[in-house]
C-alpha cells in the first residue's frame, strides 16, 4: 500500500471485512451450547456502534462532577455557537446532526476552548461522544503542517474501523485534511516519516510506529483521544501500552477521555491518563427503574416457563419483547416452541457472524419479528421504542453463579425506554433463583412483585 491511504476507498471496504468478524476469528463465544455464551466488551461496543440508525434522545441531565473554576463550563444548542470551519460545519449536517446531543452540548466547548482543555466523558453507548471527539480533532488540525497532529486511539480494529468512518464522513468538506489508520494489515516502509495529519489505531501498532519504527514523534501530537476506555482495560495488554504511549506525549498535549461505564478501575485509569481534567457524565437511563414495573413468576421446570411466556406475551403482545436466556441451547429450544405456535421469532447469539447479528437486530427494530430471543448482553446497544415487555428466562448470575446486579440492570433497561413505561417478567424456577432474585430486588431497592402467570385478570391490570 502506497504511504497514503486512500481514506475514502478504504472505508468502503469496511462493511465487508466486519461482516468476516465471527465468534471464532475473536474467541468470543463458547463452542458448548450448554455453557453460558461469554461476550467480550469490545464486541459489545462494536455491535452498538454498528446497529446506531441515530443517537439515542436521552432525557437525561449532564452530571459536571469536577470543572477548572478558572474556566467557567458553558452548553451550546446549536453548532454554529462553536464557530466551526464552515466546511466542518457543513460536514456535520451531512452526517444528519442538527442540532447538538446532550454530551455534546457539555463536551464540545470545552473540547474546543482556547486554551485547550482536558476531559474525562462518559455517556451510553449512541449519545455522541464519537462525533463530539472527531469534530474536536479536525478542528485542531493545522492542515499546513504535515505530519501527525491527533492521535486517536482504540482498543480494536474494528472500533478504530468505526471511529475512521465518522471522521471520514465529518471530513467530508475537507480534502486538506488527512488520516491514516494504525491498524493490522497496514504496512508502512521503513524509514518512512508519516504526513497525515490524525493517526487512528490500536494500542500495539500505534507503540511499533511511534516508539520501535519512529514513523512519527509522538511530542508533536497536540490532541491525544482514548476512546472506548472501559473496553480498553478489559484487553490483555492494553492499558499497559496506552501508559508508554502516554508517557511519550508532550505535557501540553490535550487528552480526551471517553468511555460508556463509570467504574473505580476507569476512573483510575483516566486519572492517571488525563492531568487537571473536566469530568463530566451523562447518567443512562437505565440507571432509573422507576418507570420499570418488575414481576416474578414461579415455575417447576422449563415447560412451565414456557407456559408462563406465551400466557403473558399473547395477553400483552401489543409491542415487542426481548427474551434473555443463559445458554444457546436453551434460545434454540424456546425459540422453536414460539415458532411453532405462530410467534415471529428472531434469535441472537454466538454463533453468528457481526453481519448476521446486524440484520437480525434491523429486523427487530422494523418490526419483522416481534419477540427477539437473546443469550447475551448485547442488548445494551439495542434501543427499539417498541419493546415493551423483557423477560428474564434465566436470570443473570455471575460465574460464581451469584446475582449479576449490572447485566440485569442492562437487561430490563431495554424496556421503559424514552420515557415509557415497561415490564419486565423474571422467571424464577428453584430456591436458589428465587434468592437470586431477592439479592437483585435488595440491590436496587425496587419491589419485584409476584405474578399468577395462569390469571388472565392479573396479567392484563399489569398491561394497564
Amino acid at each position: 500500500m502506497s504511504q497514503k491511504v486512500d481514506w475514502a476507498n478504504y472505508v468502503a471496504h469496511t462493511e465487508t471485512k466486519l461482516s468476516k468478524v465471527s465468534v471464532s476469528d475473536t474467541n468470543l463465544g463458547e463452542t458448548d451450547e450448554e455453557a453460558p455464551e461469554k461476550y467480550s466488551p469490545a464486541e459489545a461496543s462494536l455491535l452498538a456502534k454498528i446497529i446506531r440508525k441515530g443517537l439515542v434522545e436521552s432525557k437525561n441531565d449532564i452530571e459536571v462532577q469536577r470543572k477548572d473554576p478558572k474556566s467557567p463550563l458553558y452548553s451550546v444548542k446549536t453548532f454554529e455557537a462553536l464557530n466551526l470551519k464552515p466546511n466542518l460545519l457543513k460536514g456535520v449536517y451531512e452526517m444528519g446532526f442538527n442540532a447538538p446531543s446532550k454530551i455534546q452540548e457539555t463536551a464540545l466547548p470545552t473540547l474546543l476552548a482556547d486554551p485547550c482543555q482536558n476531559l474525562i466523558a462518559q455517556s451510553q453507548s449512541g449519545t455522541g461522544k464519537t462525533a463530539a471527539f472527531v469534530l474536536a480533532m479536525l478542528s485542531r488540525v493545522d492542515p499546513d503542517k504535515h505530519y501527525p497532529q491527533v492521535l486517536c486511539l482504540s482498543p480494536t480494529y474494528e472500533l478504530a474501523i468505526q471511529t475512521g468512518e465518522a471522521a471520514a464522513h465529518m471530513a467530508k468538506f475537507c480534502p486538506e485534511i488527512e488520516m491514516r489508520f494504525a491498524v493490522r494489515g497496514e504496512e508502512v516502509p521503513r524509514n518512512t516519516k508519516l504526513t497525515e495529519h490524525i493517526i487512528i489505531g490500536t494500542p500495539g501498532k500505534v507503540m511499533d510506529w511511534a516508539l520501535k519504527l519512529k514513523f512519527f514523534d509522538l511530542k508533536k501530537i497536540s490532541v491525544f483521544v482514548l476512546d472506548e476506555a472501559d473496553v480498553m482495560i478489559a484487553q490483555q495488554g492494553h492499558q499497559d501500552q496506552c501508559i508508554r504511549i502516554h508517557k511519550e506525549l508532550s505535557p501540553k498535549c490535550q487528552m480526551m477521555f471517553f468511555s460508556a461505564t463509570y467504574t473505580s478501575e476507569v476512573m483510575d485509569f483516566a486519572e492517571h491518563i488525563v492531568k487537571n481534567p473536566i469530568v463530566i457524565r451523562l447518567k443512562r437511563e437505565e440507571e432509573s427503574l422507576d418507570n420499570i414495573a418488575q414481576y416474578y413468576v414461579r415455575c417447576a421446570n422449563p415447560e412451565q416457563k414456557y407456559t408462563a411466556v406465551t400466557n403473558i406475551y399473547g395477553m400483552l403482545g401489543l409491542g415487542q419483547a426481548i427474551i434473555f436466556c443463559h445458554t444457546r441451547k436453551t434460545a434454540s429450544w424456546l425459540s422453536e416452541k414460539m415458532s411453532s405456535d405462530g410467534h415471529a421469532v428472531a434469535v441472537l447469539s454466538g454463533d453468528l457472524t457481526v453481519e448476521q447479528r446486524i440484520n437480525v437486530l434491523d429486523r427487530f427494530r422494523e418490526g419483522k419479528e416481534k419477540v427477539l430471543i437473546t443469550t447475551n448482553v448485547l442488548s445494551r446497544g439495542i434501543d427499539v421504542e417498541q419493546v415493551t415487555i423483557v423477560v428474564n428466562f434465566d436470570l443473570p448470575v455471575d460465574l460464581q453463579g451469584e446475582a449479576d446486579c449490572e447485566t440485569y440492570l442492562h437487561r430490563i433497561g431495554r424496556t421503559g425506554r424514552f420515557g415509557k413505561k415497561g415490564i419486565a417478567i423474571n422467571l424464577v424456577d428453584s430456591e436458589n433463583s428465587m434468592r437470586i432474585c431477592k439479592d437483585i430486588e435488595k440491590h436496587f431497592g425496587k419491589k419485584i412483585q409476584y405474578l399468577n402467570a395462569d390469571d388472565c385478570d392479573e396479567i392484563e391490570k399489569i398491561g394497564q
